[in-house]
């Protein structure tokens, strides 16, 4: 007779886990297995999840560590593989729930129901009622996100011991190069991961929202992820404001880019005082002056978003790597 698993985890979640994973697609992790390689075998693979998880002897393998260009410098991913992602959307479900009830409602990044066109709008409209506006920017937050804080905050919230233990896991899962070299972590969360997104909006949601809510009542703010804008009335109160979560940030073992966190003032037809930085990037838009034109007709400066030239390169070379051809022997019916 069977013993039963310390962990109560339906296999029904499992599978509802999977088919999350499956709709979500991306790239073989480091055993270089795929999506249909893995369905082909897909009850034997979700049993040996469900086993492992409720038994408490889930180990997630390492992470491929994978670089992409930004800016003048790369992006580290870390891809798990198909099957840890299915444990990670495991624990995801079961704790998203809960938090979902406490994040605030500026914070838009990967949550149900919510997408980076809110926050655009949101931050439109209050471009237009604020002068200033603080863009932050936190300098590598998912590699240098604390686990002793991050810790803390989880607690608040569960007291599930798998949540917990498979967590600790993945934090501290090492990542392996292409070369095979095997990095060892102390900090941070891989930014690819399913649960990655969900455990740095909790932290932030402590280090930043909950923080500004309690000692700036008054300020309008809108996060994605780990990127946000901050509106202040005053370029006295925006310059008192970003040294207030400058510090805050190295409070929570966090650190502003000393460059690309800025104060910006938003100069349009009514706000024409000489400023010399005009715009800021939020989500792949550039708030900045333009000729827009109101409902009876008028052109006027309005401070307005619309895709940055940054996005615009992109979409470009995108475009040319699919390598389409200008002309075409074939007809529009076939």
């Amino acid at each position: 007779m069977n013993s039963a698993k310390p962990f109560s985890i339906s296999k029904w979640t499992v599978y509802e886990a999977w088919l999350r994973v499956r709709a979500n697609g991306g790239a073989a992790g480091i055993d270089e297995q795929s999506m249909s390689d893995f369905e082909q075998d897909l009850k034997k693979n979700l049993y040996k999840i469900w086993n492992r998880m409720s038994s408490g002897s889930y180990f997630p393998p390492t992470v491929k560590r994978v670089e992409i260009p930004k800016d003048k410098g790369v992006r580290v991913l870390g891809i798990p593989t198909v099957s840890d992602r299915v444990a990670q959307m495991v624990v995801k479900m079961e704790l998203e729930p809960e938090l979902e009830s406490v994040f605030d409602n500026d914070s838009y990044g990967y949550r149900p129901n919510r997408s980076a066109h809110d926050a655009l709008a949101i931050t439109r409209q209050r471009c237009w009622r604020y002068d200033w506006v603080i863009d932050l920017d936190i300098k590598g937050f998912f590699d240098n996100l604390d686990w002793v804080l991050l810790g803390k905050a989880l607690r608040k919230h569960t007291n599930n011991p798998w949540v917990l233990l498979y967590i600790e896991r993945w934090l501290k899962a090492p990542m392996e190069t292409s070369d095979g070299q095997i990095i060892e972590r102390t900090k941070g969360t891989p930014q690819g991961g399913v649960i990655s997104p969900l455990l740095a909006n909790l932290f932030l949601h402590y280090a930043f929202d909950k923080w500004l809510r309690r000692e700036h009542p008054h300020v309008q703010f809108a996060r994605y992820a780990d990127d946000a804008v901050v509106h202040c009335r005053s370029e006295q109160e925006a310059k008192a404001l970003k040294q207030a979560i400058e510090q805050r940030m190295l409070d929570c073992c966090l650190e502003c880019h000393p460059e690309k966190t800025k104060l910006v003032y938003c100069f349009d037809e009514g706000r024409q005082e000489a400023h010399e930085v005009i715009s800021f990037d939020f989500l792949s838009y550039c708030f900045r002056p333009r000729l827009v034109r109101n409902r009876w007709g008028r052109m006027f400066v309005g401070f307005t978003p619309a895709i940055s030239p940054k996005a615009k390169q992109k979409i470009r070379e995108k475009v040319k790597a699919l390598k389409l051809h200008k002309q075409s022997n074939r007809s529009i019916s076939s």
